[in-house]
């Protein structure tokens, strides 16, 4: 497919389809914005699991091991952190300390969060555009049957235990839509919705300000990150079931509605396409390899272009 592209990410799910996209599109083709709303205070730091996710994916240092995190990690400060009693259930490797600290270090000097990301990315190599779907803070809390949770209390500390009920974004009413994000989509060919989270990830994106109506006339499609009722990685599936929603694939392209110009499920969803009300494909999105990533990437480029 020729022209532009944006690819809407959330964590390691979208971070692999996002460096598919990166090998088959120029970066002047390819813009990749990602969700902040995993975005926390920890330690005195300011950390971006996604924005991190994407950027070490795209550098070709994400540890293939652990599924999180930089490749070649040691953890001495974690461990030292453990013996003084502090807070450890955040495990930051001391490469990604680093990143930690140089973002947090540029913030407090009024660098927006996409400056310090171009910032990263150009230090570690990256010739596509990666950016925050805004630079204002946005705060995913979760709904739980007890209380209500930052996101990553729910997903680290709580290990996605308690029962969820609902979400809310905190400071999303406030936030912007990334101008740099905005004008790449006066001249946008397509948009993809890479494998995330629908609730955690994806809804948090696309709900920013502006961003519908600013998206409205472009063809968008959406990739499954559900196969055969199971998340690949992730609490989604268990979501589903809290939620009283089917864990289909369906109900995913369900859950995102008319915003949606096209859905791509997994050849072991195939039965599923009949119970679509938009054009949808079936092919294999399990990415285990870089060629699997390509091969969806390209998938993906190719139904856009019918949807044109």
């Amino acid at each position: 497919m020729s022209g532009k592209i944006l690819a809407l990410s959330g964590g390691v799910g979208g971070a692999k389809l996002a460096l598919g996209l990166s090998q088959v599109l120029a970066p002047d083709d390819l813009m990749i914005a990602v969700n902040v709303a995993d975005d926390f205070e920890h330690l005195g730091l300011h950390i971006s699991p996604d924005l991190d996710s994407v950027t070490y994916a795209l550098a070709g240092q994400n540890n293939q091991e652990l599924g999180w995190g930089r490749a070649g990690e040691s953890w001495h400060f974690i461990e030292a952190l453990t013996e003084f009693g502090g807070e450890s259930w955040f495990r930051l490797g001391d490469k990604d300390l680093a990143l930690h600290v140089q973002r947090s270090e540029m913030l407090k000097a009024n660098y927006s969060l996409s400056q310090v990301t171009e910032h990263i990315s150009q230090s570690l190599g990256i010739t596509h555009e990666i950016l925050p779907i805004s630079n204002d803070p946005v705060r995913t809390i979760v709904q739980t049957e007890g209380q209500d949770l930052n996101f990553q209390h729910y997903f680290v500390r709580e290990r996605c235990r308690p029962v969820v009920k609902g979400f809310h974004f905190a400071g999303i009413e406030e936030a912007t839509l990334n101008p740099l994000v905005k004008r790449w989509l006066d001249g946008c060919d397509g948009i993809i919705i890479c494998p995330s989270n629908p609730f955690v990830s994806v809804d948090p994106v696309i709900n920013i300000p502006g961003f519908r109506e600013a998206a409205a006339s472009i063809p968008t499609i959406a990739v499954s990150p559900i196969i055969g009722g199971q998340a690949i990685k992730g609490p989604a599936a268990k979501m589903m079931g809290e939620l009283d929603m089917p864990t289909t694939a369906s109900a995913v392209a369900d859950h995102y509605g008319d915003f949606l110009s096209g859905f791509v499920l997994d050849r072991e969803d195939a039965g599923q396409l009949g119970q679509l009300h938009l054009p949808a494909i079936a092919t294999d999105s399990v990415m285990v390899t870089l060629s699997d990533r390509v091969a969806l990437a390209r998938d993906c480029l190719e139904f856009l272009e019918t949807l044109r």
